[in-house]
């Protein structure tokens, strides 16, 4: 749930192992080929559209909203925004009723009210995990931005809520890009199959050119467009929990596990900061056999080039997967000479806005996303505060502590 950040982060924009693996990719391919083709676009007639509501219209939100649009699957069917003129542009772009555009901090209960049965959440992710439990208990199908939470209670509500939509056979998809590419999908592939022996140490990275932080005003409101409240821990769950996230969950996505353990350090090096998360940071995360995990993170206006990757080193070959440039395994018995990932931040999203629609029309309820998704949150909450507290940090110690960040709501719109 990001927009590009400031600065560009790669000259291509940005942005778990598919259960269909690369039948996944290709089930995107008869509604998205015109892209890749040149062809003229073929129009796609859908037995069924599902009649969904987006809630958080800016940015990012809108910009996906369109993406269901032209998937032809969806019926546009409601929209919510904290800033009804945001609500409203979206609302016309998309050609959604006046009387179902919505506002303020009850838009999302609004749009579960308004007849959907679906919603897209891509609201700041304070927000994520009780929008998302109330849509599953009113029944509805949930596709959900990165990251689900901010805090242990958040994430641990995101994962009963899955369990919950599986129950209620309702689908609870979480929207990454990496573990959808085809070249990553085969790199994870012959990881997973022994290709690089023995694995020794993982190395992830998350660089971008960070994010407006001005002044604060009386409320948070101003805190709450243009991605200003990346810059606040408790609203946007740091850099390493927004950014960073997407190389640290592809590093749990091919390992299959997430860490026990963390160390690190971290600061804020942007001038004239007003919120506190922190732009720099340096992780070690530590595996149940050992296998050692180095993250380094970096939010600066330093001209650095975008990165998020995850290198897996093994006795006998290493692997990269990645979001920009080259993925592939280097050297062993699984040798693969891989490829360029394209386009990742477009094609990864209409990857999984059409499987949402498929395992939707279909009825697959394995909802296999959630419990990566909340292994990924967990292991940047976990890195967040090892690295704040400069002090060596279990995962069983951190969720022990369940605690909670709270924001201050008051003074805005209901």
């Amino acid at each position: 749930m990001m927009d590009k950040p400031l600065e560009h982060v790669s000259s291509v924009s940005r942005r778990r192992f598919i259960g269909g693996g690369l039948a996944t990719v290709a089930s995107a391919l008869p509604v998205f080929a015109a892209e890749k083709t040149g062809a003229p676009a073929k129009p796609v007639e859908f037995k069924r559209k599902i009649k969904l509501g987006v809630v958080g219209n800016g940015g990012r939100g809108g910009w996906i909203a369109k993406l269901f649009q032209k998937h032809g699957g969806y019926e546009m069917w409601a929209v919510a925004d904290y800033f009804q003129e945001v609500a409203d542009k979206c609302g016309d772009a998309l050609g959604v009723d006046k009387a179902r555009r919505f506002s303020g901090l009850s838009g999302c209960k609004k749009v579960i009210e308004s007849g959907v049965e679906a919603v897209a959440l891509e609201t700041p992710p304070y927000f994520i995990p009780g929008y998302a439990r109330a849509a599953v208990e009113a029944g509805l199908h949930v596709y959900m931005a990165k990251p689900v939470a901010v805090d242990v209670p958040g994430a641990l509500q995101i994962e009963a809520a899955g369990r919950l939509a599986t129950q209620k056979q309702r689908c609870f998809l979480v929207d990454y890009q990496m573990p959808t590419d085809p070249v990553n999908m085969e790199v994870a592939r012959r990881v997973r199959e022994g290709g690089l022996g023995k694995l020794a140490q993982v190395h992830t990275v998350g660089i971008c050119g960070g994010f407006n932080d001005p002044p604060k005003t009386a409320t948070i409101e101003d805190r709450l467009r243009g991605l200003i409240w990346v810059n606040d821990i408790a609203i946007g769950c740091d850099f390493i929990g927004n950014f960073d996230i997407h190389a640290i969950d592809a590093a749990i996505w091919v390992i299959g596990r997430r860490p026990v353990s963390a160390v690190g350090s971290s600061r804020i090096m942007r001038p004239d900061p007003h919120g506190d998360s922190h732009d720099v940071c340096s992780v070690v995360y530590e595996y149940a056999d050992g296998l050692v995990h180095n993250h380094f993170g970096q939010g600066l206006r330093n001209n650095t080039s975008g990165e998020l990757s995850a290198t897996i080193h093994g006795l006998e070959a290493n692997a990269l997967v990645n979001y920009w440039g080259k993925a592939y395994v280097r050297g062993g018995k699984k040798h693969y000479g891989g490829g360029t990932v394209e386009n990742l931040y477009q094609a990864g999203a209409e990857r999984n806005i059409a499987r949402f629609h498929r395992e939707v029309v279909e009825g697959h309820w394995e909802n296999d996303t959630c419990q990566r998704a909340v292994d990924g949150v967990l292991t940047c909450i976990l890195g967040r505060e090892a690295a704040a507290r400069r002090e060596r940090l279990t995962m069983d110690q951190l969720i022990k502590e369940n605690r909670r960040l709270e924001v201050d709501l008051s003074g805005l719109k209901a």
